[in-house]
């Protein structure tokens, strides 16, 4: 699968989650196969997070975290890549929020703003669900970028204690382009 890059780079944040199968082994494999995507770097990740599903609740609980990645591709560009990795992980839509092996939502680019019937930025349930905005708020760097800390933090107030979550497990996340410290 081939994606036109972009001439510049830009900073953008994925959500993950999954319920099926191995849940975190699938979410760090799509970690690693987004790294290792041409015109693609993850710079970080969240920490990991159980979370009870929403919408269909009769499924199994999520683990759910997040990346910031620097890319040369477009949104829509990187919007084919993450549906690719979906799709290798053994993804399919049967019913809408339902279960899945994984699910990558691209939630925030550079503050660019999309609406169209593929792809909607900033995402539009980001604000709603606790199970993106606290993985969100462990990447997302203390400066303000474009006021999406801010953003983060007075949704949370909104929302907490709505919904179901706790801390899985710490994420420390090396590039496979980076040097090792080893």
């Amino acid at each position: 699968m081939y994606v036109h890059p972009t001439s510049e780079s830009s900073e953008a944040y994925i959500a993950l989650g999954a319920n099926l199968g191995d849940r975190e082994d699938t979410l760090m494999e799509a970690v690693r196969r987004l790294d290792e995507t041409p015109d693609v770097t993850v710079l970080q990740c969240s920490n990991i997070y159980e979370t009870e599903p929403v919408g269909y609740v009769d499924q199994p609980l999520f683990l759910n975290m997040a990346v910031r990645v620097r890319t040369d591709l477009d949104p829509y560009g990187l919007l084919h890549v993450m549906q690719h990795i979906e799709k290798e992980l053994g993804r399919v839509r049967h019913i809408r929020w339902g279960p899945r092996t994984v699910d990558l939502d691209l939630i925030w680019m550079e503050g660019l703003r999309e609406d169209t019937e593929e792809l909607i930025l900033p995402h539009p349930r980001m604000k709603e669900r606790l199970f993106v905005l606290v993985p969100l708020r462990d990447i997302v760097p203390m400066e303000e970028l474009s006021g999406l800390r801010n953003e983060i933090q007075t949704a949370m107030d909104r929302l907490d204690g709505k919904e179901g979550l706790q801390l899985w497990k710490t994420c420390s996340w090396h590039s496979v382009s980076a040097p090792s410290g080893n």
